[in-house]
């Protein structure tokens, strides 16, 4: 995670099944929200620290993007995308479904800080054989997520259109592509661990109870 980081996109209720499981609504077009790059920090191993006392923290497991050149129109994502990572879109879900009740903004449950650790990155095989392997989340050794790219709603090459036409796109930026069935609250001492195509790429343990909850 040493290469700069510039914007960090997010796609929700990009599978379907985890659309169902939280009672959404199947969306017509991609739906983006941000985190800011303060939420990014390393699976090493390491305490991951988030807010406590703001109702259930919930783990979303992603395939993450990184952009390695400025998008041009006609552009492939093979082309675009030079390494991938993958990560978990820390979501403070009651708080989440407070703001949706109001028709507010997520901001206030997406992009709290440490919001969005990620696995070191590895080479993009490109997208037919990224979709050859599932993604997998583990919480304390146990499978509670388990994805693959192909189940995906909006394909990878509408995101990255998406987001460019409508946003911007560049190099540096990250897309966090949304989070298949599964999701789950955590709890303080939690180890949650990421694999894909059998290798464990990133871990860390959660620890409720940062400064950030205020």
């Amino acid at each position: 995670m040493k290469q700069l980081i510039r914007n960090i996109y997010c796609v929700g209720r990009n599978y379907r099944l985890h659309i169902e499981e939280l009672g959404n609504d199947v969306p017509s077009e991609p739906m983006i929200f941000m985190k800011p790059s303060h939420a990014a920090v390393p699976m090493d191993g390491s305490a991951i620290e988030l807010p406590e006392g703001r109702g259930e923290v919930h783990y979303e497991a992603e395939l993450v993007l990184r952009i390695g050149r400025d998008y041009t129109p006609g552009i492939t994502v093979d082309d675009l995308v030079d390494v991938i990572a993958f990560g978990i879109d820390f979501t403070l879900r009651d708080v989440q479904n407070k703001l949706k009740d109001k028709g507010h903004p997520w901001t206030a449950a997406k992009a709290f800080l440490n919001s969005a650790p990620m696995t070191p990155y590895m080479a993009f095989p490109g997208v037919e054989d990224t979709a050859g392997q599932d993604f997998v989340l583990r919480k304390n050794g146990e499978v509670v997520q388990r994805g693959n790219i192909s189940n995906m709603i909006f394909p990878l090459q509408q995101i990255v259109d998406y987001i460019a036409n409508h946003y911007g796109l560049g190099e540096g930026d990250l897309i966090f592509t949304g989070t298949p069935e599964g999701v789950g609250p955590v709890a303080s001492g939690d180890k949650l661990e990421l694999a894909y195509g059998g290798q464990i790429l990133g871990n860390c343990t959660v620890l409720l109870g940062s400064g950030s909850n205020s």
